[in-house]
């Protein structure tokens, strides 16, 4: 982790508006919003299967089983 503070504390204004130039000229202005747009759902896509294998992993067993049993005679 200190590797990387470092090696972005050596980043100034210059250098981050060259390389954003850079991007912009590589991808165009029309791919970076749908780039960023993907970016942000495989991050929430993460985040949401982090968040259901915790639940899983502090939940009762005896309840989860109960609850997906409830779930499937609701669906017949």
């Amino acid at each position: 982790m200190a590797s990387i503070i470092g090696l972005i504390g050596g980043l100034g204004v210059p250098e981050i508006l060259l390389i954003a130039l850079v991007v912009l000229l590589f991808f165009g202005g029309k791919k970076i919003p749908e780039m960023m747009r993907g970016l942000g759902k495989g991050v929430r896509s993460f985040k949401e299967g982090m968040n259901d294998i915790e639940k899983v992993v502090n939940d009762d067993p005896a309840k989860t089983t109960a609850e997906e049993n409830a779930k499937e005679e609701g669906e017949k």
